[in-house]
């Protein structure tokens, strides 16, 4: 239950009007800190869901895959440039955001996560890698300012966030594959088991 009060104290400290106008006044912040901020306070939320709501998550995300997917459909609107401006412009847009981070991104995640098989944490973790690595290519050499409410410089800089987080991403993944390869040839189990 504490952590369910956490979540809507950060919610509400999220939705607070000059909260919400410093963190969509930097792209960087939009983007890295307000949206994940978001998807946590769902996280937060996930195991209280899960207690007064157990036949729904049984039933609809019983081995993780459609949650991970509606993950997947959800990020990959959102890091879209028209995405982010629309969120600014249209208040509808913008309770969206507040509905699908923490719901459709947060919540799902935390529940489908420990659900999913390794070769499925492996291929998510991937795909996330990927459409981040197509994005900041997009936003790094883009000729043109993508976001009306944004200037190219910060368009590049998080092109650029975007390409470390997918290489970081991409590289735990797959280091943490072969550490699991290496110490099951070995008979152990590795330390990092997600």
């Amino acid at each position: 239950m504490k952590r369910f009060i956490y979540g809507l104290l950060l919610f509400a400290f999220l939705a607070m009007p000059p909260i919400v106008s410093f963190l969509e006044s930097h792209m960087l912040l939009h983007m890295h800190v307000q949206m994940p901020l978001l998807a946590f306070a769902g996280m937060l939320w996930t195991p209280f869901l899960q207690a007064k709501f157990p036949r729904f998550f049984s039933r609809w995300n019983e081995d993780g895959v459609p949650g991970i997917v509606l993950v997947s459909l959800v990020v990959t609107y959102w890091i879209l440039p028209r995405a982010m401006d629309e969120a600014i412009q249209f208040s509808s847009v913008e309770v969206f955001k507040f509905i699908s981070w923490p719901f459709f991104v947060g919540v799902a995640m935390k529940d489908s996560w420990k659900k999913l098989k390794g070769r499925q944490r492996l291929f998510s973790t991937l795909y996330f890698s990927f459409i981040y690595g197509v994005m900041g290519f997009v936003y790094i050499f883009a000729e043109e300012q993508l976001c009306n409410n944004y200037l190219i410089v910060e368009q590049r800089l998080l092109g650029w966030s975007f390409l470390a987080i997918s290489l970081g991403a991409a590289f735990y993944r797959l280091h943490n594959e072969a550490l699991k390869k290496r110490d099951a040839a070995a008979g152990r189990k590795t330390k990092f088991g997600s």
